[in-house]
């Protein structure tokens, strides 16, 4: 992959916000990031997680459908990140996997980096951006059954389908492995 620049947060002028220095707080929670699970959510709400080594636990989830990206979930940052764990590997046969950068610029830079190169030589399909499976609308639309793994924002019942298929909500890295596996997955599973 090619190196890429820093990436623009804003167009105009803008104020940070932050406490003052002797801002009093009723409690300080600290969070080792390095420390959390990467965590999936069940159908049919996204409340509904549980983390991979629980999924792991009582026993493998097989999927039909993989989907990166979306208006809202299809950021330049998802894009590398799945890129770089399906880099040099094949999604399972049996699985349809559809990439879905959320805005034109975004699907420019993929063309630029490679990004687009690595997911087509995968076996996935890269869209423009547009609505599609996310919404139930066209393109990936889940059939009786189904499962899918989406880093789209919702799952509820029919959502993507038929009302008795199953979306699991997953981040770019879970949704990348498990398209390589066929089932939920982990990239430390890929090791």
């Amino acid at each position: 992959m090619k190196e890429h620049a820093p990436e623009k947060f804003a167009n105009k002028d803008y104020q940070v916000y932050e406490a003052d220095e002797d801002a009093e707080y009723d409690e300080v929670i600290e969070i080792d990031l390095g420390s959390l699970r990467p965590t999936i959510a069940f159908p049919h709400l996204p409340e509904n997680t549980k983390t991979i080594d629980e999924i792991h636990a009582t026993g493998d989830i097989k999927i039909d459908q993989v989907v990166i990206g979306s208006c809202t979930n299809g950021r330049i940052d998802d894009m590398r990140i799945a890129a770089d764990i399906m880099n040099g590997r094949k999604v399972a046969d049996w699985l349809r996997v559809i990439i879905i950068p959320g805005t034109q610029e975004i699907y420019l830079q993929m063309l630029r980096e490679g990004l687009t190169e690595i997911f087509i030589e995968a076996g996935a399909i890269v869209s423009t951006p547009t609505c599609g499976p996310c919404l139930g609308g066209h393109m990936g639309i889940l059939a009786h059954g189904e499962k899918a793994v989406s880093t789209t924002n919702r799952n509820f019942i029919g959502r993507m389908g038929a009302i008795d298929s199953e979306i699991y909500l997953a981040s770019p890295a879970v949704a990348a492995a498990s398209a390589i596996t066929g089932q939920i997955s982990s990239p430390e599973d890929l090791q």
